[in-house]
């Protein structure tokens, strides 16, 4: 029997290593992945619970492929896979709620067996550790690859999931580490991404996050380095130190800020200043001058006051970030934030959101101008509808190239900008 397999990934960087690690265990077991899911006989939707977009397109998701084919088995892994709530309201139509730790039960579920969830993921994860991150993955590109160093958090950000979703921090012995990063550099990978929840607060016997970071990117090959994401009460000196000591650690720094006011950061439970996290960006802007700093944002947080947005507006403007995701506060089931009266409207959300866009764009394109005439080293991510190819530069800006020659997708070439755009920049090949 020829057995198909459809994944469906839903969120973060995490989610998507954690698909091609199940995608890399399906097929060792003589399933086929087949690219549309009508025509699979089993479907595995690995979900995301940060934001409540994520969470309804799941819900969207299983009654759609219940509609399409009755007969299909529907797993839900990921951050839902353990809500009560998403269960009572999903049961009658998935097959399985499996945390990706469980992947291995698969086979023996489909055969007939009966799912028993354990109780705790924390204690599950102290007796049996991240099994299923030493499943080497099925990557989903031949030249950009994440590399999971760990799992879970443990800072419990007020308005956050993670922590419920996936437990407490874990992570991967540094020895695996090095072994995955150095076959991908012997399969001639051209960009490396650590992922964890928190990279910074990594921990394995003598070795942290700096330590980690400084013997990859002494390892010998042409390759870009890049980690997410990044909490501001780890970044250490010695961490700083470390990025700015090789050009194989990109001019990218992601640190999400969440807010510019000191009265809110405490109440998300984010256990820094905004005094501090400026002088960190002070301090990463001299040991890498040209580095890219990139960060997330949450308006309308409950209790939000217009006087502490406008704190917001004024230290990103102050900061300079160069990109933003910014999102509009949304309460989270099991989270501490959830008791705290919503009590900024969906209008002022709204408005928030538009004001703080508005200036990302003008900050963007500032950032960008500082390209012009400029050569950089671009990697070849694909070719546009109108014929152009594109790509990143090592801080993590998009380029749109001009060029009468044919590229390679994953190869670095040099590209000299000529135009800048409020999210890209544009040039011609060297």
């Amino acid at each position: 029997m020829n057995k198909k397999y459809h994944i469906i990934t839903i969120g973060c960087q995490m989610n998507i290593s954690d698909s091609e690690r199940l995608s890399s265990f399906l097929e060792n077991e003589a399933w086929s992945f087949v690219e549309n899911k009508e025509e699979a006989d089993l479907v595995i939707i690995n979900t995301c619970g940060v934001k409540q977009m994520a969470e309804d397109r799941a819900y969207g998701l299983v009654n759609e492929i219940r509609k399409q084919k009755k007969d299909t088995k529907i797993i839900i892994t990921g951050c839902l896979s353990r809500r009560k709530d998403v269960k009572r309201r999903l049961i009658s139509k998935v097959d399985w709620f499996l945390p990706i730790n469980d992947m291995y039960l698969i086979p023996t579920l489909l055969r007939g067996a009966e799912y028993q969830p354990y109780y705790s993921l924390d204690d599950y994860r102290k007796k049996n550790g991240e099994k299923y991150l030493q499943e080497y993955p099925k990557y989903h590109s031949s030249y950009s690859a994440y590399v999971p160093i760990g799992n879970g958090c443990n800072n419990f950000c007020t308005y956050c999931v993670v922590p419920y979703a996936r437990g407490r921090e874990v992570y991967r012995p540094a020895s695996d580490i090095i072994s995955e990063v150095k076959n991908l550099i012997n399969k001639d990978y051209k960009e490396i991404t650590l992922i964890a929840q928190n990279v910074n607060s990594y921990k394995d016997g003598d070795y942290n996050f700096a330590k980690l970071l400084k013997e990859l990117s002494l390892l010998s090959g042409d390759f870009w380095l890049r980690f997410s994401s990044s909490h501001p009460k780890d970044m250490s000196d010695e961490l700083i130190e470390v990025i700015g000591s090789n050009d194989k650690i990109v001019d990218h720094l992601h640190l999400a800020l969440q807010s510019g006011d000191n009265e809110i950061l405490r109440i998300m439970n984010r256990r820094y200043t905004i005094e501090h996290y400026k002088e960190l960006i002070k301090k990463i802007r001299v040991v890498k001058p040209n580095i890219s700093i990139t960060t997330d944002i949450i308006v309308g947080f409950p209790g939000e006051s217009k006087e502490q947005f406008n704190n917001t507006i004024k230290n990103f403007k102050e900061i300079g970030f160069e990109m933003a995701y910014i999102s509009q506060y949304s309460p989270r089931p099991g989270t501490a934030s959830i008791k705290i009266n919503d009590d900024v409207s969906s209008e002022e959300k709204k408005r928030r959101f538009d004001v703080l866009n508005k200036i990302l764009s003008e900050c963007a394109i500032k950032g960008n101008k500082k390209y012009l005439d400029k050569q950089v080293r671009v990697l070849i991510d694909g070719k546009n509808k109108k014929g152009k190819y594109y790509g990143k530069t090592s801080s993590f800006k998009t380029v749109l190239i001009t060029t009468d020659k044919d590229l390679n997708i994953g190869d670095f070439v040099d590209i000299k900008i000529k135009k800048a755009l409020a999210f890209g920049i544009e040039g011609e090949i060297i």
